[in-house]
């Protein structure tokens, strides 16, 4: 995935002047520049309220961006999205008796890695961007400090800053996750309607994921059981691999490829 922004580029901007001191441990942790003006021609900026932080368009009227565990949807898919009866489930191998393990190699906003900590996994979180990563570990933070699911985020999320390809080659027989999942960035679609505005922003923010071929055959060696790779319904075969097995949704496709490693 070729980064289009980097963090460098990004100024970070504090709501209050009581937030300097934390929005410049942020700007040192991941590159940002601290300051409260945005330079001609700067289309993005991160913005830290009191109570989150946000990526901000400069130039369109879109809202912010923003990860959140704690509402809205990722609430509404814990509470009643179906269970260990929902396809995604079934397609990573939940079955009762059976709480696979889970690296996330593909991070994104983890919307569907929360659903997989909701059902007792434990879930390893990889993204490479920084501007993304930095997100996503504001809203894991908030998420730990939420009456509700905080011990549940706490307990079965972790996040990893780093390459995936790296990150996977690197893991042995000791740390090798039940379950490697991948939803690499959607090939676009000519024609289509435009897509939701956090997509659009990921889209723009990290670029096209010109190496997501790569992916499949790290994770097909590693992956204790299975890899799981969702991809819409148009898309080819991840690295043109057939899967054992296609599962299929109104919108998505999840392509299951046993693997059965013996330790």
């Amino acid at each position: 995935m070729t980064s289009v922004y980097s963090p460098s580029a990004l100024p970070l901007i504090a709501y209050e002047q009581g937030l300097r001191d934390s929005a410049l441990q942020l700007a040192i942790r991941w590159g940002l520049r601290c300051n409260n003006t945005v330079s001609p021609g700067t289309k993005y900026s991160f913005y830290l309220s009191p109570e989150r932080l946000e990526l901000r368009s400069c130039f369109s009227s879109q809202g912010p961006v923003f990860v959140d565990f704690t509402a809205g949807k990722m609430q509404y898919r814990r509470k009643y999205g179906g269970g260990k009866n929902q396809l995604i489930a079934k397609a990573v191998g939940f079955k009762k008796g059976n709480t696979p393990s889970i690296l996330d190699a593909t991070a994104g906003f983890a919307q569907d890695a929360f659903v997989f900590a909701s059902l007792g996994s434990q879930v390893t979180l990889i993204e490479r961007s920084p501007v993304i990563a930095a997100l996503l570990e504001d809203g894991i933070k908030r998420a730990e400090r939420h009456p509700e699911i905080g011990k549940l985020v706490s307990n079965n999320i972790s996040l990893i800053h780093t390459d995936a390809i790296d990150f996977m080659q690197g893991l042995n027989e000791i740390n090798i996750p039940d379950v490697i999942f991948l939803d690499p960035m959607f090939p676009e679609k000519n024609n289509s309607a435009l897509v939701k505005k956090e997509m659009r922003v990921f889209r723009d923010i990290v670029g096209n994921d010109s190496d997501a071929d790569k992916l499949l055959p790290t994770a097909l060696v590693k992956a204790k059981n299975r890899v799981v790779v969702k991809r819409p319904l148009y898309a080819n075969w991840l690295n043109d691999t057939k899967p054992s097995v296609e599962m299929k949704s109104k919108k998505h496709r999840f392509d299951v490829y046993f693997t059965l490693r013996k330790l």
